[in-house]
């Protein structure tokens, strides 16, 4: 049983930052394929970004250049970098991990290729 537990969320101004942490249990971050989603009110879960087994990372275009995933081994830690906030940016943020691992990208980042979920962290930016 794989353990997610997100950190980080708070409420912002637009343009301001934040850095959100999933903490994994077991070795989970260093082998698995670990993701980032988000979901706002009345929308539908979105893929932010994924990183690979072998650190290869990537994120979705609606925030590519202003959000960064990251992973730290040794702390057994998950990031994502989030720069230049939106207000459209707020939502209810998840880590998902695939314990298996994952060593090539799909055509999208697709929930139905995890298997473990946090139970998430709200960011909130205003204007």
């Amino acid at each position: 049983q794989v353990q997610l537990v997100e950190s980080g969320g708070a409420s912002v101004q637009a343009g301001g930052s934040l850095r959100l942490s999933c903490a994994a249990s077991g070795d989970t971050i260093s082998v698995g394929y670990m993701g980032w989603f988000r979901q706002a009110p009345g929308k539908e879960r979105e893929g932010v970004a994924d990183i690979l087994s072998n650190g290869r990372a990537r994120s979705a275009d609606s925030v590519k250049g202003r959000f960064t995933i990251s992973k730290d081994n040794a702390k057994k830690t998950l990031y994502l970098q989030m720069n230049s906030l939106k207000p459209e940016d707020t939502a209810l943020y998840y880590c998902a991990a695939d314990p298996d691992g994952r060593w090539m990208f799909t055509p999208r980042i697709d929930a139905r290729d995890f298997d473990y979920w946090g139970q998430g962290t709200q960011v909130t930016v205003s204007s």
